[in-house]
């Protein structure tokens, strides 16, 4: 029996090679928890790891991933390694701190691909979430997008950072960063999933080298339920698959990456085990899904809707 090949897809960019296209999200509040379910993701056979200093657990997942060196069960070439600079760090001088300040966290001396977590910067310093008397975002007016950029692409010439990518952008936020670029985004995250295909978005990124990758790819169990939606259950019905496997597919069979996050070590495998449909179910998924929503409005604030607050 041929083992159907779909998990193990790679997504070439114009930078760092290839790019795995099924990744593990570790926005996991508690930091015990995101090292055991990292341990599991790397054991399912994730490979492509999603990370960010806003998570404040990136020594976790680095602890996960060192024993997982020297169990001597992953290599550091197999491991994709993704992490993201936070909005507070987003002036020049602060860019080199915060990604050697992650490397460090993460214990590993390169990052594959640095994002810009969302294209909004806040007020230097380390509060991570600055807000005024009345409970508003303190924004950062002294410095644009293009020159935070600059910095990353700096990081690229430096040589630990293999690519730079942005989260959270806008296809037009996306159109002006290109237009400047020295050196190209190889990737970027935003919410996608079949109730926010953002079609036009993934055309933009593959006409130049861009990796898409989906984060909410399963519309994080908000209302309305995309795992519940009549097209996806009974494609899953049909295929012995479970929704959440069919959403799956369908990112990674339209050519984009995703990312999923669990804790459940039953549910991070069902996660991994994707399979690849028949052309009718894609089509069925393009022609019948009508809801379109948006989950997250980071994409408007910059404060990322899905991160529970600390208190």
């Amino acid at each position: 029996m041929t083992t159907d090949s779909l998990r193990f897809t790679r997504i070439s960019t114009h930078a760092s090679g290839a790019i795995p296209a099924v990744g593990f999200g570790t926005l996991i509040p508690d930091p015990l928890v995101t090292g055991q379910a990292t341990k599991a993701a790397l054991e399912a056979g994730f490979r492509h790891l999603d990370c960010a200093e806003r998570y404040r657990n990136e020594e976790a997942v680095g602890d996960a991933v060192q024993e997982a060196f020297k169990a001597g069960t992953l290599q550091r070439r197999d491991l994709f390694v993704t992490t993201k600079l936070w909005n507070t760090n987003h002036r020049p001088d602060r860019v080199k701190p915060a990604f050697d300040a992650s490397r460090r966290r993460l214990q590993v001396d390169d990052i594959d691909c640095y994002i810009i977590h969302t294209p909004f910067a806040f007020q230097p310093g380390d509060e991570q979430d600055p807000r005024d008397e009345r409970g508003r975002v303190v924004y950062d007016r002294g410095v644009t997008l293009a020159e935070t950029w600059g910095a990353m692409e700096r990081l690229v010439d430096e040589g630990h950072c293999k690519s730079i990518g942005l989260s959270d952008i806008t296809l037009e936020k996306l159109r002006e960063i290109v237009a400047v670029a020295r050196i190209r985004p190889a990737m970027v995250q935003v919410e996608s999933h079949p109730y926010l295909p953002e079609w036009e978005l993934v055309d933009f990124c593959r006409e130049h080298g861009i990796v898409l990758q989906a984060f909410a790819a399963l519309g994080h169990a908000m209302k309305p339920n995309l795992l519940a939606d009549p097209v996806i259950t009974s494609i899953a019905e049909r295929l012995n698959k479970t929704p959440a496997q069919i959403a799956l597919a369908w990112a990674v069979q339209r050519g984009t990456a995703f990312l999923t996050t669990s804790t459940n070590p039953r549910r991070i495998q069902e996660n991994f085990d994707i399979s690849t449909l028949p052309e009718d179910a894609m089509r069925e998924m393009r022609d019948k899904i009508t809801t379109n929503i948006r989950f997250n409005s980071v994409v408007e604030t910059g404060v990322p809707g899905f991160i529970p607050r600390v208190g």
